[in-house]
């Protein structure tokens, strides 16, 4: 029990890595294990984990979600892109380019921080749920709407993604290669599927290791070249079934210390509720972020890492992973590196 909380979660290991603990099991990432993925390297070659990050394309997969905008840097007006210097300073032959840019954070390639999902649930013990998260912090408190006239006022005071990018993320990843077994037609993965998939390619997950899960969805995202047709993406390709509460458990139980994916949701997202339905939407996300302290990871491009590692009998690699540094954010845009 914490200053903030009479009850935790049940499953949940709220305050198991202190009562103000703000990283989850992204603690697990341990100077060991950062030797373990440099261990894997044997190669020397790097493979680019990221969608180009105006993909998707467009807003079609999730309309208040939208590609970036760029623009230049102005003063007063004034474009700053192929401005020469003497206008300002005579003599001088240097041409700048200076711009800006408007980005949805969780739009293409992402993390989601801990400050992203969060649920009701009655932490007080006063028999009124109220908006928590991990470890007992609380919205409406810590995590704010920010308030774009007021800057730094709001946003993710507590659990923003730069906790996790101060940790700098570096460490043993292990692939998962669902498309591999399953092919590309949509199927919910439970438990059990995944269980077979480990032990056909004997891949083995151990405490702290970065779990990925190759299902080809962004392939196919990358094949439609900035034109995503939502009927074809939400019926295609490996998502994991979130309802299967063994599959959770093994989240739990197997001390992944990140869970990333190249589909939309890492898990299967329900768009019609059942009549009467109380509980969660998302229940791998409340789950692995609200309870565990797991961040998640979506729209990573793993295709090609994949059939590498297939090819060469490999499933662990060295996944060098930060995302932005952004103070209060709830999410952010990343550019993985995978070396073998």
């Amino acid at each position: 029990m914490s200053n903030r909380w009479k009850n935790r979660p049940p499953g949940s290991n709220w305050g198991d890595f202190g009562p103000d603990d703000q990283c989850g099991r992204a603690n697990l990432i341990t100077r060991e294990k950062v030797l373990q993925g440099v261990a894997e390297v044997k190669e020397g070659l790097t493979f680019n984990l990221s969608l180009p990050l105006d993909y998707p394309g467009g807003a079609k997969l999730q309309p208040r979600r939208h590609p970036p905008q760029l623009m230049p840097a102005s003063r007063d007006g004034t474009d700053y892109y192929v401005r020469p210097y003497h206008h300002e300073y005579a003599g001088c032959t240097d041409v700048v380019c200076d711009d800006a840019v408007l980005i949805h954070l969780q739009y293409s390639t992402q993390w989601d921080s801990l400050a992203h999902i969060g649920a009701l649930f009655d932490a007080d013990g006063d028999g009124t749920p109220e908006p928590v998260f991990y470890n007992g912090w609380r919205g409406g408190t810590d995590i704010v709407t920010p308030d774009p006239k007021q800057p730094g006022a709001g946003g993710a005071k507590k659990l923003g993604i730069q906790n996790m990018a101060e940790r700098s993320i570096q460490g043993r990843g292990v692939m998962i290669d669902l498309r591999h077994h399953y092919g590309d037609a949509r199927k919910r993965v439970g438990y059990d599927d995944l269980m077979r998939v480990m032990e056909a390619d004997r891949v083995v997950v151990e405490k702290g290791d970065m779990v990925c899960l190759h299902t080809g969805f962004a392939q196919r995202v990358l094949d439609m070249k900035g034109d995503p047709d939502p009927k074809v993406l939400h019926a295609i390709c490996c998502v994991l079934n979130g309802e299967d509460d063994r599959l959770l458990q093994w989240v739990t139980d197997s001390g992944l210390a990140v869970l990333i994916a190249d589909n939309y949701a890492v898990e299967d997202r329900r768009f019609a509720l059942p009549e009467g339905f109380h509980g969660a939407l998302l229940p791998l996300h409340q789950h692995c972020l609200f309870k565990l302290g797991v961040h998640l990871g979506e729209l990573w491009h793993l295709t090609p890492l994949a059939e590498w590692l297939r090819a060469h009998g490999r499933s662990r690699f060295l996944l060098t992973a930060p995302p932005l540094r952004l103070p209060g954010a709830v999410g952010s845009p990343a550019t993985p590196v995978a070396t073998v």
